[in-house]
């Protein structure tokens, strides 16, 4: 049978990364409902994430990118390791470009890019305890002993799922995120100053003790200091206005 999770002292390999991230993503589902009010602006979106993945192979994905829209006005998005990105209708409804909605996606792709999700799980020190617990589950008999193992994985993942969506990455994970979008969204043809066009968008939201992005992400103006300095070494042709119709049309 087919090894559910690579060897523990090994790198987590991508089929690995996106057996976790299906897990992690039902969690989120269990969580938030799908927004199924327009299914031509998920098209858009999706349309959107997959020309910067095709602009950027080295993104590196088992089975593809998925994008789902949140039925919540709270503004957030998340990602999982295998490839799943998730954005509320809040956050989308919030935007007023397409530039400004790629500017997020590609900071969703850059965490998986990076691979926070496995430095996540290797700095909690899950991932030792998840690929024995993993293996044995797909190797499941019935006995008592699987049957805990099996529980044991099941409660690793709820755990790392509550990580993501309370805690979040850590600020230099985001700010990693956060400068790999520059380069993602200049590669596919969008504007990286988008990316800056959103975090000042969320700093007119922002207040103290928020929920959401607000929460889990290290502060707007923060954000906006770390990629100022990139954003110089990045030159695109503004080609904004040919995309302006099809935003207006979703």
């Amino acid at each position: 049978m087919e090894r559910a999770f690579a060897e523990a002292d090994s790198e987590p390999t991508l089929h690995d990364l996106y057996i976790l991230g299906r897990a992690v993503a039902a969690n989120i589902l269990a969580i938030y409902k799908p927004y199924n009010g327009s299914p031509e602006l998920t098209r858009y979106l999706n349309l959107i994430c997959q020309a910067i993945v095709i602009n950027n192979p080295e993104i590196g994905l088992f089975d593809g990118c998925h994008l789902l829209i949140l039925d919540s006005p709270e503004l957030n998005a998340f990602s999982s390791s295998g490839g799943h990105i998730f954005i509320t209708k809040g956050l989308v409804e919030a935007m007023t470009s397409e530039d400004m909605l790629a500017a997020i996606i590609a900071h969703e792709l850059a965490h998986i890019k990076l691979k926070h999700a496995a430095k996540m799980i290797e700095d909690m020190r899950f991932y030792d305890g998840m690929t024995a617990i993993a293996n044995r589950a797909f190797e499941f008999s019935g006995n008592s002993s699987g049957a805990q193992r099996l529980a044991e994985f099941r409660a690793s993942v709820t755990t790392l799922t509550d990580t993501m969506l309370r805690n979040g990455y850590s600020y230099s994970q985001e700010f990693e995120a956060d400068q790999e979008a520059l380069s993602l969204l200049a590669a596919t043809g969008y504007d990286p100053g988008a990316l800056r066009e959103v975090l000042n968008m969320l700093r007119t939201t922002q207040s103290s003790g928020g929920t959401g992005i607000f929460a889990t992400h290290p502060s707007a103006v923060e954000r906006v200091r770390n990629i100022e300095r990139w954003l110089i070494y990045y030159r695109v042709q503004d080609t904004r206005r040919y995309r302006t119709a099809r935003f207006m049309n979703n």
